[in-house]
């Protein structure tokens, strides 16, 4: 089990695959937006615990998925 706490920018890319290149990571961080992180000297470290908040932040829910759940409860 990996006991890290922090994640560098590097492997916060990694994590979302890409999806979210450094280059973005650095601009969030001057504009303030995105997820929160820590800076120690030049180190820049993202708390992990905090990215799965700012992933619960971000989480998407759409409008069939409550149909279905509505549809299953009938169906009970």
């Amino acid at each position: 089990m990996d006991e890290r706490k922090y994640l560098t920018a590097e492997e916060v890319s990694e994590r979302y695959r890409g999806g979210i290149s450094v280059g973005t990571l650095r601009n969030w961080r001057a504009m303030r937006v995105g997820p929160t992180y820590i800076k120690i000297g030049k180190a820049v470290l993202y708390p992990i615990d905090e990215l799965e908040a700012w992933d619960q932040k971000n989480i998407v829910t759409c409008r069939g998925s409550k149909r279905l759940n509505t549809d299953a409860r009938d169906e009970a």
